[in-house]
């Protein structure tokens, strides 16, 4: 009796041993672009080479996509590949292997389908180089007019301290002069030029000379 429930308990231990599973790291994520196509994989040791690919969406229900066998790649790894041809935006979801028999999931891949951006505007070659001219044109004056702008400030600024500069100077000359010396010379300058004038005029009348003046 004791012999029986040796072995029993031994194929059980066996059977157990034979079942237990070691899953390989899967690939986390991958993006793939809208009707491109995409492979997934899955590899585990021991086990069952029957199992399932399932799918779990954004509401994290499983769903069956596909049945398959595993097949032995090298040191009892089994593996297995669920290949797309073209994928859609409904394939976006997390994929795992799901070991029939043993009932063990593996780590599974989040396969993310993405649609390009499409272009709003189709330019030709001859109007992007006049856009390009055109940008040309406006950071050239964007250079120069500052510049412009610049220097004619800094020319009128010394035009005007040139300016301020002669007057000081004039200024400077005239306070110089004594104002009163200068009247007095001029008065007497007049009044030599007026005494002169009547001075011969008298001078003529003395002489004796008749002057006569015409009745009219």
């Amino acid at each position: 009796m004791g012999v029986v429930v040796f072995l029993v308990l031994c194929s059980v231990v066996g059977g157990l041993a034979s079942e237990q599973v070691i899953l390989d790291a899967d690939r986390p994520f991958l993006r793939v672009q809208l009707y491109d196509t995409a492979t997934l994989k899955c590899c585990y040791k021991g086990g069952s080479k029957f199992l399932t690919w399932i799918k779990r969406d954004s509401s994290a229900a499983k769903n069956r996509v596909k049945d398959t066998v595993s097949e032995v790649e090298s040191d009892s790894l089994h593996c297995s590949t669920l290949t797309f041809d073209k994928v859609e935006l409904n394939d976006t979801g997390l994929y795992q292997c799901y070991l029939n028999k043993s009932k063990v999931e593996t780590h599974g891949t989040y396969m993310q389908v993405y649609k390009p951006m499409e272009k709003t505007i189709n330019l030709s070659e001859s109007t992007k180089n006049t856009i390009l001219m055109f940008e040309g044109f406006l950071l050239l004056l964007c250079v120069i007019v500052p510049s412009s702008i610049l220097l004619f400030k800094q020319s009128r600024s010394l035009k005007q301290l040139e300016m301020k500069k002669m007057k000081q100077e004039e200024e400077n000359i005239y306070q110089g002069l004594n104002l009163d010396e200068c009247c007095t010379t001029y008065d007497q300058i007049e009044r030599s030029q007026a005494h002169g004038a009547y001075q011969d005029v008298g001078n003529c009348a003395g002489e004796g000379e008749a002057i006569q003046l015409e009745k009219p």
